[in-house]
């Protein structure tokens, strides 16, 4: 094992990220901040979304149409199955932006171990509307108390975000100028939703297993 990937030496490379983190996540959150205007859904969805008196124009159509169309491919999906109408304006319940860190499970493996840990990824960051994070939407999922109504709104919230991006390339543009690439993708656990992230320009790398697997056992935490 390279000296450079000790346990002591990750603690420390840890705290310089983190460090890092903070900085860049502050610096984001200013962008947004001033950006927000622009990812209102009506922007896009005119009509078809809340956020202002009716305008006699058919801007948002096309978005809404196309908008309908994935929606209605994942309304039908095993891991979802929800109603297939969409009853319009969309309701907007949170139009303020946020940034909730990624994480994902990696199996770290060293010899004869195996141990599942969860993943920070410190300089990507899912981008949402506000109470619509990953985190909330895996444990209503997961959860026994889900309701279809609540499960919708965050489909809806998610593919009204995907409406704003893939719409105004100008958004992405102006990100990826100020080195926070936007990026849409999609997940295992939520299927065939695309989900939007912002990311830093610079890239991290993870440790090696066996590194991993010694520091959460030293720790108790995972990465």
């Amino acid at each position: 094992m390279e000296e450079s990937y000790s346990t002591q030496r990750l603690l420390e490379l840890r705290k310089f990220t983190r460090a890092i983190a903070d900085l860049l996540r502050t610096q984001m959150r200013e962008y947004l901040s001033t950006l927000a205007p622009l990812f209102r859904p009506r922007n896009v969805l005119g009509n078809y979304a809340e956020g202002g008196a009716y305008e006699a124009s058919r801007t948002g159509e096309k978005a809404f149409k196309e908008l309908q169309e994935l929606y209605q491919i994942i309304a039908q999906s095993k891991l979802y199955r929800l109603p297939l109408e969409l009853k319009t304006p969309l309701e907007v319940i949170n139009p303020q932006l946020e940034m909730t860190p990624v994480e994902y499970t990696h199996v770290a493996a060293s010899g004869n171990e195996k141990k599942t840990i969860l993943v920070t990824s410190p300089l990507k960051w899912a981008l949402t509307y506000g109470g619509f994070g990953p985190g909330h939407f895996r444990e209503l999922l997961n959860g026994d108390n889900r309701t279809t109504d609540d499960l919708q709104q965050f489909v809806l919230h998610h593919l009204m975000m995907h409406s704003v991006v893939t719409k105004q390339p100008g958004l992405a543009k102006i990100l990826r100028a100020l080195h926070f690439p936007l990026s849409v993708e999609q997940s295992p656990e939520f299927g065939d939703l695309p989900l939007t992230y912002v990311s830093a320009s610079i890239s991290t790398v993870r440790p090696p297993d066996e590194v991993l697997i010694e520091s959460t056992e030293v720790s108790g935490m995972n990465a």
